[in-house]
């Protein structure tokens, strides 16, 4: 068994990535590690504890005696099943016995919970009638679930269960999640509106896999929540421009949106977003339908600074717009647009644009028209550049490493590349190994290097390199840029 503590700022927050090793040893290490790093804690505040395996096996808090310090206000498990949810729940309440009925009400408990995140194998209705009947100060509520097997109607999450939800007024923040290719198939546009009469107040809400829930339903949630500050829905299967028609009720408060893979969407919603003149954030990752007319509108956003784009139908005429456009974009991704190339970005970072003097972080994946002529553009133009994605782009050569590797300073300014994914960049050969030593890309925090020459020829000499910086982290697994899959390993 092995802990990681990656965290411990003034013995409030504590964050612990555990590793499975020999059961009954974990075990037994395991409860005296929490007993003695909980002790030595007494003003502890927000604890997380991810479990990480070799085979996607779930958390054991069963067998593990987590007991809560009753400080606590924010705690995160990543992953436990739902009945080891539900009987953490009961075993930390005051007098109350984990094998009495959940119909049984109590008076508030002894915990303190403000915010609870749970990565599930199903979320159900006895799951979130334990966290009403005895979590009474909850305002962030986070649960996730992907199960591996089809489920019995009896054994699932329904309007019944937004119902209970529906009576904890006090929340402010709400997320249900269901991965792909699973969805919440007894959750309908009745359950939602149930949910929007009862939850007023809430600012930010997460629906992904409601696969039964329709415009009716999201259209409730847009005009009931008057503070509502994000909106983000993942797999809206029946989400249409339809739900975003009338947004005079929110035009002032939405500060961000996120609608990824909803099919149904086209450059109307995005017309219509155009009317939230305080948004910040806009993600339309896999909406394949919002072309360079929805590009047009997004552009005249003064205060939008993220922007993804990942899959939509946009052209090099859409880049112009948005070159020419007020919004100054920090983080901006184009992944798998393919209809963009060299021509759009020459048109994109111009001398003037505001995205030039603002762009930080960059994502041109899987981009076939793209070559060292954007690179050395980008290099040119972007002052404040420090991350960029350029993963399976098959025209960059070792040019644009090059390029990248001493980037000139601007007006005094010194600027190098802190992230860098270069992963299936087939051209690159193996001398740009050279490019890696010192004095080249003195900044460079994290890359990716996989699937290319200078891994599978020179993976040796590369090692050999880059383990001489000391603050550097390198992948050649294909992860995403700094490795999230939510682990301190692979």
């Amino acid at each position: 068994m092995t802990i990681f503590i990656l965290h411990d700022h003034l013995e409030r927050t504590l964050s612990l990535e555990l590793v499975y090793g020999d059961e009954p040893v974990f075990v037994r290490n395991c409860n005296q590690s929490l007993e003695r790093m909980f002790k030595g804690c007494p003003h502890l505040e927000s604890l997380s504890i991810k479990f990480h395996t070799l085979y996607n096996l779930h958390g054991r808090f069963d067998t593990i005696q987590l007991l809560l310090p009753k400080t606590l206000k924010a705690l995160l498990l990543q992953p436990v099943t739902n009945w080891e949810a539900t009987t953490l729940i009961l075993m930390n309440q005051l007098g109350v016995d984990k094998n009495l009925p959940l119909s049984i009400d109590v008076q508030p408990s002894c915990l303190m919970l403000q915010s609870l995140t749970l990565v599930l194998d199903v979320i159900t209705d006895e799951l979130v009638a334990a966290i009403t009947n005895y979590l009474h100060y909850l305002t962030v509520l986070c649960l996730e679930d992907n199960p591996s097997e089809k489920l019995s109607p009896y054994n699932d999450f329904s309007n019944a269960g937004l119902q209970l939800l529906s009576s904890r007024k006090n929340l402010t923040r709400l997320s249900l999640s269901r991965s792909r290719p699973n969805v919440f198939g007894r959750i309908t546009d009745v359950g939602i509106l149930v949910l929007t009469e009862g939850l007023r107040g809430l600012e930010s809400i997460r629906l992904e896999g409601f696969s039964k829930v329709t415009d009716a339903g999201y259209i409730s949630i847009l005009q009931s929540f008057k503070n509502l500050k994000r909106f983000e829905v993942i797999n809206g299967y029946l989400l249409s421009d339809l739900a975003f028609h009338d947004l005079s009720f929110l035009s002032g408060s939405l500060v961000e949106v996120v609608l990824i893979s909803c099919h149904l969407l086209t450059s109307e919603t995005a017309e219509s977003l155009s009317l939230c003149k305080n948004l910040e954030l806009l993600d339309l990752g896999g909406c394949k339908s919002i072309a360079d007319r929805g590009l047009n509108s997004i552009s005249i956003l003064s205060k939008l600074t993220s922007l993804d784009l990942s899959g939509a139908d946009i052209t090099d005429s859409g880049l112009s717009a948005l070159g020419l456009g007020r919004s100054p974009i920090v983080t901006l991704c184009l992944r798998s647009c393919r209809r963009v190339g060299d021509r759009g970005f020459k048109k994109l970072f111009k001398k003037g644009s505001v995205i030039t003097e603002t762009l930080s972080k960059l994502d041109l994946g899987y981009l076939p028209g793209v070559s060292d002529e954007t690179i050395a553009r980008i290099v040119k133009m972007c002052r404040e550049i420090t991350n960029l994605c350029i993963r399976n782009c098959f025209f960059v050569t070792d040019a644009s490493i090059r390029a990248l590797s001493l980037m000139p300073d601007i007006e005094g300014k010194r600027r190098s590349i802190k992230r860098l994914d270069i992963y299936g960049c087939s051209r690159l050969s193996t001398d740009s190994v050279e490019l890696f030593s010192f004095p080249y890309f003195q900044g460079l925090r994290w890359l990716g290097f996989g699937k290319t020459k200078l891994h599978e020829k020179e993976g040796v000499r590369m090692m050999e390199l880059l383990s001489k910086r000391r603050c550097l982290s390198i992948c050649s697994y294909g992860c995403e840029m700094d490795c999230k899959d939510g682990w301190f390993l692979h």
